[in-house]
């Protein structure tokens, strides 16, 4: 395993002295919103008709196979910026659509070079996306998995159906880590959707605590809510600074790139917001101003970026290059950028 870790020297990142000589492994963990990773068949008793050859998107086997590529890519050069042989440890995806996509997208050249393997359940979603989760089983190794279902709290709710909480324990860095991979209910279904499904994530990570105090849980996902919405800041109780995550609490990275730095994941009318966001357990910090990586901690988070996946003319130009936009299919990524956290233990 040390051979795939990208060693790092205090000195250099942690500010400690030359002379130290203390040595640290590096672990990348990324999402990824892979916007509609359909195949071009029709699944029983799910809508999903507008993704074959006859629906609206003429979705066939050629754009299938473009599109597993595109994202192959992406996720292959997640986390190399830090980790230029290695990419990430742990990436979770939303919408995808079943157990064949998973097995084709990690199929791909780019991915099988380093033997990722998935996870993934089907849900009830009645489109037919669901999370999955994608990892490096020689860094993380998978301990158990399933699926929390998300519960409608209101009555004319009860015979929908949307996507569950992908919950996925495992070891990481020799320790207990959980992976909780969220997509929230859509804009278009409004907030009190979103605050019910961040108070079921808050209880389902106070659950899994309760079961292993010393368990270290990433929540991450597609929101649908920036992080200063109170389905996050709130219900969550995810903040925005180290200093206000009492034990309770969660720690959220993406809060001050959003409101101080006005950067975002995905584009509204030229505004942007982050709805694409790993949030983390107390146990993962350093506060206080502290450099103990003796235990598994959090180190720093980056929207990933390349020219690539952004428009390069045309009316939307700077925006994130689509696979298909205006009925129009450009052969592009997703609407949502990738987003990377990055962790450090001394070895």
């Amino acid at each position: 395993m040390r051979k795939l870790l990208f060693v790092l020297f205090c000195a250099v990142l942690f500010g400690t002295p030359a002379s130290a000589q203390k040595k640290f492994s590096v672990y990348a963990i990324g999402f990824y919103n892979q916007e509609n990773l359909f195949d071009y068949t029709h699944d029983k008793g799910k809508n999903d008709h507008a993704f074959t050859p006859n629906g609206s998107y003429q979705w066939n086997e050629m754009k299938y196979t473009h599109k597993l590529h595109n994202m192959a890519t992406v996720l292959a050069e997640m986390g190399t910026d830090v980790l230029p042989n290695v990419g990430c440890a742990v990436i979770g995806l939303s919408e995808v659509e079943n157990d064949h996509v998973m097995r084709d997208l990690t199929a791909q050249p780019e991915l099988a070079a380093r033997n990722y393997k998935y996870v993934h359940i089907e849900g009830p979603d009645r489109r037919g996306i669901d999370c999955a989760l994608i990892y490096n089983p020689k860094l993380f190794t998978v301990r158990d998995t399933k699926l929390v279902p998300y519960v409608y709290d209101l009555p004319q709710d009860s015979a929908r159906a949307t996507r569950g909480f992908l919950t996925v324990s495992g070891t990481l860095a020799g320790e207990h880590v959980t992976v909780v991979v969220c997509h929230l209910p859509s804009r278009g279904a409004g907030s009190h959707y979103r605050e019910i499904g961040g108070t079921q994530v808050k209880a389902l990570k106070d659950s899994l605590l309760r079961e292993d105090p010393k368990v270290k849980v990433l929540v991450m996902g597609d929101m649908n809510d920036d992080p200063t919405n109170k389905s996050m800041y709130e219900c969550l109780s995810a903040k925005g600074e180290m200093s206000q995550v009492g034990a309770g609490d969660m720690y959220n990275p993406w809060y001050n790139m959003l409101v101080k730095e006005g950067t975002g994941t995905l584009q509204y009318q030229g505004k942007w917001n982050l709805f694409d966001q790993i949030i983390m357990t107390p146990n993962l910090l350093n506060k206080d101003g502290r450099k103990d990586f003796s235990e598994l901690k959090y180190w720093k988070s980056q929207i990933f970026r390349r020219d690539y996946l952004f428009q390069e003319t045309g009316k939307y130009k700077g925006n994130t290059k689509r696979t298909t936009a205006g009925g129009v299919w450009l052969d592009g990524y997703s609407d949502h950028l990738p987003v990377v956290s990055y962790f450090a233990k001394e070895q």
